[in-house]
């Protein structure tokens, strides 16, 4: 129950209203599409229906199964409304061809707002510009036997030729409500850049490549105070890849925000090696309060295989100049890379429990189509090659381990984490870690069970438990 509104899809539609034309939302945060969204175009009766990822939410780069079925049945159904239906995403850049023969007309490829604004200025005949002038596109066309693709969009490099992004057109008032009742208090989203220019091996980047662009300083101060003043906003979440990667700007903000009345309490992703003090001591002045890095192993031969760029050393001073000052320490770790054996594992328990985060994220490692990881484990890959959803944590390639194996170590690092956790007064702490509480005597069947299965997996022949658990 932490629902944010669909930040990428928000700031299309700005642009084409900036533009003039009218635009409605079907904001599948908040409704069933299969429940309710055929009696929204039969009373909105649209030219053109748009498909349009929050390319801001790391879940798009997945390609869940789900979520692309979802899309499929949009597709669908905008058609049976006699409505043009166009598409940008992650899964749709990677994988055009799939969503054309599903219907969709034309394919939005990358960053998608001005693609979109100029395509439908020429759908709707205010512009006389052919389809084929169109940059950033893949469409069939009866005259070939395979999808034209136009060349590539170049990136936008000046982020504050967007208009804000067009929360009204969403109800924010459930949203509201949705947090309140979950949390006592209200979040919204928003973000200062776009992209990341590093290159971690298991990383997708269909959007951005490894561009990074941001916004101005003054700019997203003014968007933090607008989200607190109009939108009642007690808390935001910075979704960029990584916020504040240039010392400057992070100083700048906190100008900009100080001189604004600006500050409102906020989490953002970064990376350790970015926590240097002046940085650390910009972000709390700009309202920062909890930091998530991107942490992985607490082996130094898996953050190299990882081609991560940061050393194991790194977390812990991170960790300490975060909390120092008033910042929350937690950590993302990602279980199950290739090499990563119980030794590795073993490094990454200690670094938690060394460096006691205040929270933490794992998952297990996603093979990603694009990718140099994907590729590394592509012959390995079953018929199952993507996750359901967000929460289904299966190895998808011949790890060291069972998925057994890896949700129970999950289940058991948030367990830990939850156990040591202080009480905090602060009104913004949210409950996500443990799926268990902080009962020892669960925590101990977890740790029990972990090193269970680890003896089992690693000797599949020595009892018959073995052959259940592991087979």
């Amino acid at each position: 129950m932490q629902p944010y509104p669909p930040l990428g899809t928000l700031y299309a539609a700005a642009l084409l209203r900036d533009k003039g034309y009218s635009v409605a939302v079907f904001d599948s945060m908040l409704e069933s599409p299969e429940n309710s969204f055929a009696g929204v175009l039969a009373r909105v009766r649209p030219r053109v229906v748009v498909v349009y990822e929050d390319n801001f939410n790391f879940v798009t780069k997945m390609c869940l199964s789900r979520m692309r079925q979802t899309a499929f049945d949009l597709i669908d159904c905008a058609r049976k409304a006699g409505a043009t239906v166009l598409v940008n995403g992650s899964d749709a850049t990677d994988h055009s061809g799939e969503y054309l023969d599903h219907g969709a007309d034309y394919i939005m490829l990358g960053e998608a707002e001005w693609t979109l604004l100029e395509l439908v200025e020429t759908l709707v005949g205010q512009s006389d510009r052919e389809i084929a002038g169109i940059n950033g596109l893949t469409y069939a066309d009866p005259g070939h036997s395979s999808p034209i693709r136009t060349p590539p969009r170049s990136l936008m490099k000046d982020l504050d030729l967007l208009p804000v992004p067009s929360r009204d057109l969403v109800n924010v008032r459930a949203y509201r409500t949705a947090w309140k009742n979950s949390h006592g208090f209200f979040a919204l989203n928003l973000i200062a850049s776009r992209g990341c220019p590093y290159k971690c091996n298991w990383c997708a980047k269909p959007i951005y490549g490894n561009a990074f662009n941001v916004r101005s300083p003054a700019s997203v101060a003014a968007e933090m105070r607008e989200l607190r003043d109009r939108y009642d906003a007690d808390y935001l979440w910075f979704a960029d890849d990584l916020f504040g990667i240039r010392p400057e700007w992070l100083e700048s903000l906190a100008d900009h925000v100080e001189r604004a009345r600006a500050v409102v309490p906020f989490k953002m992703q970064s990376r350790v090696d970015l926590m240097e003090e002046g940085s650390v001591k910009a972000l709390r002045r700009s309202g920062c309060n909890e930091a998530w890095m991107g942490v992985e192993s607490g082996s130094q031969k898996i953050l190299d295989a990882m081609d991560k760029g940061t050393f194991v050393s790194q977390v812990g001073n991170a960790s300490e100049r975060l909390k120092a000052h008033g910042i929350r320490s937690c950590f993302f770790i990602q279980l199950g890379y290739p090499g990563e054996t119980w030794v590795e594992i073993e490094k990454t328990i200690q670094l938690v429990r060394d460096t006691q985060p205040d929270d933490i994220g794992v998952s297990v490692a996603y093979p990603i189509p694009g990718t140099e990881f994907h590729a590394s484990v592509n012959e390995q890959l079953g018929t199952k090659t993507n996750w359901v959803d967000s929460e289904d944590l299966s190895m998808m390639f011949q790890g060291a381990y069972t998925s057994e194996f890896y949700r129970t170590l999950h289940d058991a690092l948030h367990a830990e984490v939850e156990s040591w956790r202080a009480p905090e007064r602060s009104r913004f702490r949210m409950q996500e870690s443990s799926p268990s509480g902080a009962d020892p005597g669960r925590l101990g069947e977890l740790w029990d069970t972990v090193y269970r299965l680890e003896e089992t997996c690693r000797n599949p022949d020595r009892t018959e438990i073995a052959q259940w658990t592991c087979s």
